[in-house]
């Protein structure tokens, strides 16, 4: 969410930046409401301190034994008036905080400006597309020619976007799993943590996905009110929530596999083939939550470590800039990873990282204790895939591909194999 004040006393200049996302702010809305708190607020201070002068001049009728009566008459009607000032007060404010839960983040001053992907700013590659002698086929192909990737079934067993893996091929996709977390736990730094894939509204709230994005979501219709996650970054970020870290224990770094749910409201139509964009897929999710001025270095390690899985996979990839209109509705800068697919002939996103900066904190109240001054302050929140492991395991098996119909396993996963250097 962002700061309030900032909204209130920079109202255009807010509006403004948001307008590099596409985004119209609603001026009169917000001055209107901010007009009205302002009077009501006025109004429940003068009747405070009325009542605080009558309560003065009650204390001292009351050491001359005088008539109270008249007295006690006036502090009953402004406490009535206060009663309801302040209930008109917090009817106001959560108006103006249903408002803010609606604003998306203000886009760093280096993000370039842009209405969507055609727009993002490619910052560098690595490594050289394969070459192949015959045309490349792509992951779906692949998969069913070897017997181990069956879409079919997964629509009888649940529906489309699905997929079951069979073999080799699920080895290979747990094997990328435990190469990641492997990784960034032991060369990386991060804490491999195990979270729930159920959770509440609140920590949706948190970090941003409600209320805009319900439709995206999977609820759970009982008691409970649960919803399945979108992606691991809402239970790890939510760790930090309704907390105060000590200043010795930032950042925290944290790295979490887990499934992730997606209804894909809106992508009717898009990538309807393979494993692309499905309901259910795997991601590798690391979390770092920093000083406020370490969130943009933070940012860059980070997005360096998720670089590094791709690196030792041997996969050619770029890095994007992407623009203010393409960005998510939390993120203040993003980059996005993405993969050379053959079969596609072309490169597609297989990681997001992003620099929240303190929108996610601020809804989530999570804070950490300022060295010098001693007081709490909010955090910044940092996140990324590294990396959405089906896409991952897509990009092995089209650039891994060979002629004979098989895949070859890339040399930092065999020992994962078994030793198995080839899918036949």
């Amino acid at each position: 969410m962002l700061n309030p004040k900032r909204v209130r006393d920079e109202l255009e200049s807010t509006a403004a930046q948001l307008a590099r996302r596409g985004f119209r702010l609603d001026l009169a809305q917000i001055g209107g409401l901010e007009q009205q708190r302002k009077v009501i607020q006025v109004k429940t201070q003068e009747l405070q301190a009325q009542r605080n002068k009558f309560s003065k001049e009650i204390g001292i009728a009351k050491s001359k034994a005088a008539d109270l009566q008249d007295l006690m008459a006036a502090v009953a009607r402004i406490n009535a008036e206060l009663v309801d000032a302040e209930k008109q007060l917090t009817v106001l404010q959560q108006a103006l905080d249903a408002v803010l839960l609606t604003l998306p983040n203000i886009p760093h001053y280096s993000v370039p400006d842009g209405s969507d992907e055609t727009a993002n700013v490619e910052l560098r590659r690595w490594g050289t597309p394969p070459v192949f002698e015959y045309t490349p086929r792509d992951h779906v192909d692949i998969g069913t020619t070897l017997g181990q990737m069956d879409f079919d079934t997964a629509t009888k067993i649940t529906g489309a976007r699905f997929v079951v893996l069979h073999g080799m091929i699920a080895r290979l996709h747990r094997a990328l799993i435990q190469f990641m977390l492997d990784t960034h736990s032991q060369e990386h730094g991060y804490s491999e943590t195990y979270v729930p894939y159920m959770v509440n509204a609140e920590s949706l709230r948190g970090t941003g996905q409600l209320p805009k994005f319900g439709a995206d979501l999977f609820k759970l219709s009982n008691e409970h009110d649960y919803y399945l996650i979108p992606t691991a970054e809402v239970p790890v970020s939510n760790i930090v929530r309704n907390t105060i870290i000590d200043a010795a224990q930032i950042p925290r770094k944290y790295v979490c596999h887990s499934p992730c749910f997606r209804s894909e409201a809106g992508s009717y139509g898009k990538d309807t083939r393979g494993m692309i964009r499905q309901h259910q897929f795997e991601k590798v999710e690391l979390v770092q939550i920093v000083e406020p001025d370490k969130s943009y270095q933070a940012l860059e390690e980070l997005t360096a470590h998720a670089e590094q899985i791709l690196k030792r996979l041997q996969l050619p990839y770029r890095v994007m800039t992407l623009c203010a209109g393409d960005m998510g509705f939390a993120a203040a800068k993003t980059y996005d990873l993405e993969v050379w697919l053959p079969g596609q002939k072309c490169y597609r996103e297989i990681s997001s990282c992003s620099n929240f900066e303190d929108f996610q904190a601020r809804r989530m109240q999570a804070r950490y204790r300022h060295p010098q001054t001693g007081k709490p302050e909010l955090v910044h929140t940092v996140n990324g895939s590294g990396l959405a492991v089906g896409r991952t395991l897509v990009a092995v098996l089209e650039n891994y591909q060979q002629a004979d119909g098989g895949v070859r396993i890339p040399e930092v996963l065999v020992p994962y194999m078994g030793g198995i250097g080839v899918i036949r």
